[in-house]
């Protein structure tokens, strides 16, 4: 007989011959399990709902709903529990059936113990791996993402540590960082991992816009404040109470606008443009810039005093090119999207492609990555996306003038090869600087320079 369980776990045993049910029952609680019986498959969903089930046990004929029905059922209410359907050794086709309707597997009659045993063994060993996959998958994404911001590299990772501690708080927050970097992506996770969730989130470019139409498009304003003002209209601070408010390109501001900003900061209140009634809110402010504040402080083009009610939390959004490690997953991520939203059928992105996109150095950032795989998409007509899909300026100069070529897009281009390839242009890049390198691959220098032997690079 084998060894006995530790753990018990729970098993549903559904069968309508009651004889044959007790017998399994008596040798199920023998190898320490726990078991619910039930005696037709209709009761099946119910008790999946009411109880701790770790697997089901499912005879295939029965009276009322047989297994097949009742697997069904299961599928259609989105439950997964592991089933082994029990049936006689000539039902073997629909044991096939079985298993298409997500039967994990199955066993005949007469019932041998130990082969039961054997069977309900492996497939909660299953259960358990994928329970475990589950949560791992679910570590990493929280790990390597903050809202839909994505990232593995250790640049990121630090960015994301930070982002986790500040979204829990009401702190003001500056983020800078070159057009094209994701500074409203990281906006929007502050706010969707704040206690402000439930709350408005509201946006406001504020290089959009004249500084007259600004401060009414913050303020609000009543009926007859300007030309065009037929009636109250409440502004961006009034509309996100309670919530967050976003204001992009921060630096682009007046200092008459600056000032007020300053005092909605200090205060809580303001008047709308025309009026004399104070309104005070509750808004956590969120700012961005692609600007260099610093140098508009001391040209005296950006109050310093507004600049730290701002910057109580400052946060630094690395451009694409410091962050190399992550451009393959970003890749692949805009691929997926656009896929779907072009409704083609893409498999991924050819070797020769992603070291081509690694080597670059991306003026417009994510943005611009973007764009380039949405464009490959659309201009692709294969299962992968090749370089001829990316425009001109990702080639050499001697490729683009003709006298050179890139070499063929074959099947023998491995991984391997393309790793080789990312790491000895990422060199050639740095001035062969390891340190540096490994930063940019987001790998660590002890792992680059294992490569550098592996790949003879020295």
């Amino acid at each position: 007989m084998p060894k006995k369980l530790v753990k018990k776990h729970e098993i549903l045993l559904v069968d309508d011959d009651i004889g044959h049910r007790t017998m399994l029952k008596l040798n199920l609680e023998t190898l320490g399990y726990s078991v619910i019986e039930k005696s037709d498959g209709d009761e099946v969903l119910d008790a999946v709902r009411k109880s701790m089930v770790d697997l089901i046990l499912l005879d295939l004929k029965m009276k009322r709903m047989g297994g097949q029905e009742t697997l069904e059922a299961l599928a259609l209410a989105g439950i997964s529990i592991p089933t082994i359907v029990i049936t006689a050794f000539s039902s073997i086709e629909s044991v096939v059936e079985a298993m298409k309707k997500g039967a994990y597997d199955y066993i005949t009659k007469p019932i041998d113990i130990d082969n039961l045993a054997h069977v309900l063994s492996r497939a909660l060993d299953h259960k358990s791996l994928q329970s475990e996959n589950a949560q791992l998958k679910s570590r990493l994404s929280e790990k390597y993402s903050f809202g839909n911001i994505i990232g593995a590299s250790p640049v990121m990772q630090d960015l994301f540590g930070t982002l986790s501690l500040v979204s829990e708080t009401d702190a003001t927050v500056l983020i800078r960082g070159e057009s094209g970097t994701g500074k409203e992506l990281v906006a929007n996770g502050l706010h969707e991992n704040s206690q402000r969730r439930n709350g408005p989130f509201i946006k406001v470019n504020c290089s959009a816009l004249h500084e007259s139409l600004l401060e009414s498009e913050l303020f609000g304003h009543e009926a007859g404040a300007f030309t065009g003002a037929t009636s109250r209209r409440k502004g961006r601070f009034e509309l996100a109470h309670q919530g967050t408010l976003f204001l992009d390109e921060i630096g682009d501001m007046s200092l008459t606008t600056q000032a007020k900003i300053l005092r909605v900061l200090q205060e809580g209140e303001f008047e709308r443009l025309g009026g004399s009634e104070t309104i005070k809110v509750d808004v956590r402010l969120l700012a961005a810039t692609h600007r260099d504040l610093d140098v508009m402080i001391k040209q005296e083009t950006f109050r310093q005093d507004l600049y730290y009610r701002l910057a109580v939390v400052p946060i630094e959004l690395p451009p694409l090119r410091e962050r190399q490690g992550d451009i393959a997953e970003l890749a692949h991520h805009f691929l997926a999207r656009y896929t779907k939203k072009n409704k083609k059928v893409i498999k991924g992105v050819h070797p020769e492609t992603l070291s081509l996109l690694i080597q670059y150095d991306w003026p417009g950032n994510i943005r611009e990555l973007e764009n380039t795989i949405e464009r490959a998409v659309i201009l692709c007509l294969g299962e992968q996306i090749t370089p001829h899909e990316l425009p001109p300026q990702f080639f050499p100069e001697a490729v683009r003038s003709g006298t050179a070529k890139l070499t063929p897009s074959t099947d023998d281009f491995t991984l391997r090869d393309m790793e080789r390839e990312v790491i000895k242009a990422t060199l050639e890049k740095t001035g062969n600087n390891k340190s540096l390198t490994a930063k940019k691959l987001g790998i660590a220098r002890q792992t680059l320079l294992n490569k550098i032997k592996e790949f003879k690079l020295a």
